[in-house]
């Protein structure tokens, strides 16, 4: 061999990790298996055997692989990315680590991966969406807090770009969403302060843009029509305001000899404010008043066993809005809506 020659290079020997960034090949000299097995087994390709694939993946994990997402698009034209959209403080209030839970459940045992995008409050909500469309930097979309005509929803229908809302809008076209019952939940507690002895309900409603606003408002007004009882809707204060400022308003109106006596809250966050309002007013909750929350944590009743309590189970939420999203990115355009629906179950 001349000066000039390089030395061949050695085979990885069988087993062992070689240096350097993971890759496909890497796990194909670990494994003697071929790169075009390795790849369908990442990508839990029915016809492989289930030990096959679990030993490729329990490799990739322990050295580390990651997919190249750029040559993967080039190749396929898919991310194998899920981006879920969240205003920080959803994360903070639980909604947000509820819903992450539920949809990774939904993309356990597939290729997809999930990647949260914050919204910030000074950014518009139809901002990332753009982002997320126009450089293909997903497969598809989630997102909630739905509006009547939600520019997003139309934006996305127009790209014919996978997602799934949590929420409802009213647009005609068919579209993946997720929702709870809410005018089913406010006609359910409405009832259920009346039978309590209650003679006006009240409530703090979301944002007025809000679908599920007007939901809450029609299930409330056919209750309280229905038990002969008064209702009315927070003025100056929804579910953005600050606790304060939901506190200081129950205070305010708990004084009034017209106050009300019931409250249905539409949020465990409103529910607690409620409750702190009626405690500075003198209410005794559960004997001056009343209150009927959704509850989403256990903890709520750790600190308020005072309030009934309707569950809202977000992580259910997430692995629909995640089943449903899996369809539609796989072509699927039929029947692709769930509803959750509220279950009442009193103590008495």
């Amino acid at each position: 061999m001349s000066n000039d020659e390089s030395p061949p290079i050695a085979p990885a020997k069988r087993g062992v990790k070689p240096s350097g960034k993971p890759t496909l090949k890497t796990i194909a000299q670990m494994t003697g298996l071929a790169v075009t097995t390795i790849s369908r087994a990442l990508n839990n390709a029915p016809e492989l055997a289930q030990e096959t694939r679990d030993r490729v993946q329990r490799i990739a994990a322990e050295i580390g692989y990651l997919p190249d997402r750029a040559a993967l698009r080039l190749k396929t034209g898919r991310t194998n990315v899920i981006t879920l959209i969240l205003e920080p403080d959803e994360q903070i209030y639980g909604f947000g680590t509820y819903l992450v839970s539920g949809i990774t459940e939904a993309l356990r045992d597939t290729a997809y991966h999930l990647v949260i995008t914050p919204l910030f409050r000074n950014v518009e909500p139809i901002e990332p969406i753009r982002h997320i469309v126009r450089n293909r930097i997903a497969d598809g979309v989630i997102f909630s807090k739905a509006e009547y005509y939600d520019e997003r929803v139309r934006y996305l229908l127009d790209h014919d770009f996978p997602f799934a809302v949590h929420g409802r809008t009213l647009w005609p076209e068919p579209h993946p969403y997720v929702d709870f019952d809410n005018e089913a939940y406010a006609y359910g507690a409405t009832l259920r302060l009346a039978a309590k002895g209650c003679r006006k309900v009240s409530i703090v409603l979301p944002e007025s843009t809000l679908t599920y606003t007007e939901h809450l408002k029609a299930g409330m007004s056919r209750a309280a029509k229905e038990a002969g009882i008064a209702c009315e809707f927070a003025a100056d204060v929804n579910l953005e305001s600050p606790t304060d400022a939901i506190r200081n308003y129950v205070i305010k109106r708990a004084r009034r000899p017209d106050g009300p006596d019931g409250y249905v809250c539409a949020s465990e966050v409103s529910a607690l404010a409620v409750l702190n309002g009626l405690a500075e007013a003198g209410k005794r909750v559960g004997h001056d008043a009343h209150v009927v929350t959704k509850q989403s944590s256990a903890m709520f009743m750790q600190f308020q066993p005072a309030a009934e309590t309707v569950q809202e189970d977000f992580v259910e939420a997430g692995r629909n809005l995640g089943r449903v999203l899996l369809r539609r990115i796989a072509g699927e355009t039929d029947n692709l809506t769930h509803m959750l629906h509220p279950r009442f179950e009193w103590a008495d």
